[in-house]
């Protein structure tokens, strides 16, 4: 990835020390090439050693344990090693009939659903190039990079597409991704999603569902159900997240932490509506930690998405979050928590959670 623009000697918000040279993610222009998209579909930093065997199913809830059983068996329907590459010369080896065309992981956030997803990517026995990882967002901004037909062709020779963190959040996603994975099922390869919503409920409460019923109907037909059950294992006997710091506090730990951005929340937020969200991850590319002053409630719903998707991107990345101002589970109206991306709300909260609990050893 090329990122320009992507050091500051500041913040508008606090002075850091003398001598330092920060990191605003605010003054940054990141730019992704095209051609570069499909091959970084891979599970993020945070999930590189996940396995099966190191999913941690809570006892209480054996709707883990048992996804763990399925999804097992789901790999081994997807093939051993690759073939003989003179066979693949000759002719197409046709796609393995056994098993569903995907497998669709619906729970709460928090349950181990993104661990699960990439342990199955990693189970796959299949080259890198031949198995794509990546979120629902990364998959429409990937259809709007390439095109629609040179996506299909560019994603039809994979024996394995995982989706994370699947949702439909308007009309136009809903017929895109519909098409996109009827072309790509039909082609054999094999799917694979997690969701906080079951299939048949995808864009209940954001769109006129009803409208594209059939569309929604076509995606869940293509998937096996697995509810799975469980706490937020963020939060599972581990203490509260700290509370804000002072602005002082923030700004100073900023200046002595390597690698270390420093933003105004406000100014940041602004800045996310200029940056399309396929390279928020580009964002923080360099960054090891984030810290923020004068976090405050969000005031829309746009914006509030756009903060969910950053969320999503430094908590793959296992960058810790210090901020100043007001917590993190007070960054989103009660209106927002109780309205149709609530589950996106909820999830964004619980990784800053995690985020900010990471970056206590910064104080």
């Amino acid at each position: 990835m090329v990122v320009s623009s992507t050091v500051s000697s500041g913040s508008p918000a606090a002075a850091p020390s003398a001598g330092a040279a920060l990191i605003a993610l605010s003054e940054r222009e990141p730019h992704v090439p095209a051609d570069r998209l499909v091959a970084e579909m891979v599970p993020p930093p945070r999930f590189d050693s996940v396995r099966f065997d190191n999913y941690l199913p809570d006892p209480d809830q054996p709707s883990q344990a048992e996804a763990v059983r399925v999804l097992g068996g789901f790999a081994a329907t997807l093939g051993g090693p690759p073939a003989d590459a003179r066979k693949r010369w000759f002719r197409r080896e046709a796609p393995a009939p056994a098993g569903p065309a995907g497998v669709y992981l619906d729970g709460g956030y928090g349950v181990g659903k993104t661990h699960l997803l990439a342990s199955l990517w990693h189970a796959t026995h299949a080259p890198r190039e031949q198995k794509a990882f990546g979120t629902f967002v990364e998959l429409t901004n990937l259809v709007g990079a390439l095109g629609f037909q040179h996506a299909v062709r560019a994603l039809s020779g994979h024996r394995l597409v995982c989706i994370d963190e699947f949702e439909l959040d308007d009309p136009g996603d809903t017929v895109l991704v519909s098409s996109l994975l009827a072309k790509l099922s039909d082609a054999g390869v094999r799917l694979a999603a997690t969701s906080n919503t079951l299939p048949g409920k995808l864009g209940e409460g954001r769109f006129a569902a009803a409208d594209f019923m059939r569309e929604i109907q076509g995606l869940s037909a293509r998937f096996r159900s697995l509810r799975i059950d469980g706490q937020d294992y963020r939060h599972r006997g581990l203490p509260e997240a700290p509370s804000p710091y002072a602005a002082e506090q923030v700004a100073a730990a900023a200046s002595r932490t390597p690698g270390a951005s420093l933003d105004d929340f406000g100014a940041l937020l602004a800045h996310l509506a200029r940056v399309h969200p396929s390279r928020y991850g580009a964002l923080c590319d360099g960054v090891d930690a984030v810290f923020l002053q004068g976090v405050k409630p969000v005031a829309d719903q746009a914006t509030a998405l756009r903060l969910v998707v950053l969320a999503d991107r430094l908590y793959d990345r296992e960058v810790p979050v210090m901020a100043s101002g007001e917590s993190f589970d007070r960054i989103f109206s009660e209106e927002m928590l109780a309205g149709g991306y609530r589950k996106k709300y909820f999830r964004a909260v619980s990784r800053l959670t995690a985020l900010a609990r990471d970056a206590k050893r910064l104080a």
